[in-house]
């Protein structure tokens, strides 16, 4: 089989959180928001936050939201063409916390990564390009 990219992953977020959601991923990180109208139309049960032109994280609200734990969820890993210095300046504009900073073996090798949590208690890993510690 030759998998060609991670279509989507879903997360499911309260009931009432899509405000913070779209705050965080839209406002904050500067992602796309889709599918927005069908869902406020009851088209759809998420939104979908817009990585690349093939992959999306479904956003899901539901009343049986439980945060994740370390048991059920570590970390979704997102990679950006960025150097790590314009990604935690982005994230300062953006008024994101960044909880760590390292520099993980990924699916693309050894390259500088910030950690950050969104408003649910999901963690990104969002990983600069390789080779991109600095500008």
């Amino acid at each position: 089989m030759d998998v060609t990219a991670i279509d989507h992953v879903n997360l499911r977020i309260p009931e009432d959180g899509l405000d913070d959601a779209l705050a965080f991923y839209g406002d904050a990180l500067g992602f796309d928001i889709e599918n927005q109208d069908l869902f406020e139309a009851g088209e759809k049960p998420f939104v979908s936050v817009r990585l690349t032109p093939v992959s999306i994280i479904h956003l899901q609200p539901t009343s049986t939201f439980r945060p994740p734990d370390e048991t059920a969820f570590d970390h979704v890993a997102i990679e950006f063409d960025h150097t790590i210095d314009e990604l935690r300046r982005h994230l300062d504009d953006g008024g994101v916390d960044v909880d760590r900073q390292l520099e993980p073996l990924g699916a693309t090798g050894v390259a500088p990564a910030v950690y950050v949590t969104d408003p649910f208690g999901y963690t990104l890993e969002l990983k600069a390009r390789a080779g991109g510690e600095g500008e």
